[in-house]
């Protein structure tokens, strides 16, 4: 039977006030004001009184830290769709249930992805910062002046065709760009006609075939610098590689250097390996669009990961499965 004692949910960052109050009504919530990052041991003395645990993507909830877990946390309610900061297996073991928020952040990353496709090859950035570094003076228009590339007509390999994959494709379609993608296995027939998509079993093998490479996969083990120096080496000299998933499945040195020795067009990355650190050699490069993790960041987007938490809290508290349970064996 659930209880009537509210839970003591403890929340490691600041989310939307209207998320905030809702929670401030149902539950004893702890929220953290200031939205600093909580260090190891302020997330060992929470998950040590907590019922609830509500984290996001900048805490690691490992292994390590679990076995400091007290009886009462039964649940982690991650306030994201990624899952890679917590040790899934090691919290069910513990008995501790796990959920996301997914589903919610497909459109607003797939804008964002498109964005960078856009932004890289036509030089967005490098022209808006010209502008501005020279307080906007210029010599004026002319024909070889900030010349990019097309995209229309070109070959965009997408890595991961889920959700995201198929947003983006659907985006990429519209602006004339022709689909061809890497997934575990090919995408549901209907989803492949009406996208005109093509599979490649072999991400060896469509590296070389296409112009640009968008990055949509979830980070895991197996997914981990799958785009490594060799696979750079597979692609032309001339296309563009596009980051909104998880920095860790590009080699960050890796792709410094293919860029440097000019083994690539250019790269829009929203992720890097080691955030919040992004390499100053990755941020002087004027081929690289750099973005500090925006691609989740709307008022809407926050706001439905927010009412996904407060659901998958409420329903575990009131005895029933939470609707976005992460099951380890799926991941």
């Amino acid at each position: 039977m659930p209880s009537s004692k509210k839970p003591l949910v403890v929340v490691t960052r600041k989310l939307p006030e209207v998320i905030e109050a809702r929670m401030g009504e149902l539950f004893d919530v702890r929220l953290n004001a200031d939205d600093h990052a909580m260090t190891q041991a302020e997330l060992a003395a929470a998950i040590k009184e907590a019922d609830v645990l509500v984290p996001t993507v900048t805490d690691k909830i490992d292994a390590k830290l679990l076995a400091q877990v007290g009886p009462q946390l039964r649940l982690i309610a991650q306030f994201g769709t990624g899952v890679d900061n917590v040790d899934v297996e090691s919290a069910r073991r513990r008995g501790i249930t796990v959920t996301n928020t997914p589903g919610v952040l497909t459109e607003d990353t797939a804008d964002m992805t498109l964005a960078l496709i856009l932004a890289v090859p036509r030089r967005l950035a490098e022209g808006a910062r010209f502008l501005r570094d020279s307080e906007g003076e210029w010599p004026g228009w002319s024909p070889t002046w900030m010349l990019g590339r097309r995209i229309y007509g070109k070959r965009l390999g997408i890595i991961g065709m889920g959700r995201i994959g198929q947003a983006v494709a659907r985006r990429a379609k519209a602006f004339g760009l022709e689909i061809h993608y890497h997934n575990r296995k090919p995408a549901n027939a209907v989803i492949e006609q009406e996208l005109e998509a093509t599979y490649w079993e072999n991400l060896d093998e469509m590296l070389p075939k296409v112009d640009i490479v968008s990055v949509n996969c979830p980070h895991t083990p197996a997914t981990y610098h799958m785009i490594n120096t060799a696979r750079l080496r597979l692609m032309r000299p001339d296309a563009y590689i596009v980051n909104t998933a998880r920095g860790e499945i590009i080699d960050e040195n890796a792709l410094i250097r293919a860029l440097e020795a000019g083994e690539l067009g250019g790269a829009g990355l929203d992720v890097f390996e080691n955030e919040p650190k992004v390499s100053p050699r990755l941020i002087k490069l004027r081929n690289v669009v750099s973005l500090p993790h925006m691609s989740s960041a709307t008022v809407e987007g926050r706001v439905e990961m927010g009412g996904k938490v407060i659901v998958n809290i409420k329903t575990f508290m009131d005895g029933h499965r939470p609707p976005d349970r992460v099951i380890p064996a799926i991941m």
